[in-house]
């Protein structure tokens, strides 16, 4: 088992070398850094018993939106400690913070068109739909869909506001 914890400066090291072992794109460890200083309860990681960091999620708030929204940036969890939960876990630690602290009606993320095993996580696991491709997105060329998660416990709240006012 695991631990979900809110990450410290003292994981980013660590989460930037899950990062390494795990993904295509990777990050300088500055834009760690600028992440966990702007938005520090937005980023989680999962321990086992040794403390060892085994994943992280890596979200922000997008700055100047219309509508309130998160945005993962990156999420990753070791090969030995996959099919377990953590990701959700990780994604849903997000998720109830983005909606708690900042208000998010939504969260948005990437993710390339060929990674099937990441889009059933979203969309079985999480209730992400695609709401869009981008072309090339990646460095390496790759198309991403832009997929969203729309948060219905405040949609809902937001709705019944809203109309109470007609």
């Amino acid at each position: 088992m695991v631990n979900i914890r809110r990450a410290t400066p003292e994981d980013l090291f660590s989460m930037q070398t899950c990062n390494l072992l795990c993904l295509p794109e990777n990050y300088q460890f500055k834009y760690y850094l600028y992440h966990l200083l702007s938005w520090p309860q937005l980023l989680f990681v999962a321990e086992n018993f040794d403390k060892k960091i085994v994943g992280y999620v890596l979200a922000k708030m997008e700055e100047d939106a219309v509508e309130p929204h998160g945005h993962i940036t990156s999420l990753a969890v070791l090969r030995h400690y996959r099919k377990l939960g953590i990701a959700r876990k990780l994604m849903e630690a997000a998720h109830r913070e983005m909606q708690v602290l900042f208000g998010a009606v939504y969260c948005s993320l990437h993710v390339r068109v060929t990674n099937v095993a990441a889009q059933h996580l979203y969309m079985e696991s999480l209730s992400y739909q695609i709401h869009d491709v981008e072309a090339k997105y990646y460095a390496d060329g790759e198309d991403a869909y832009d997929m969203r998660c729309i948060f219905k416990e405040l949609s809902g709240k937001k709705f019944a506001k809203n109309s109470s006012k007609s």
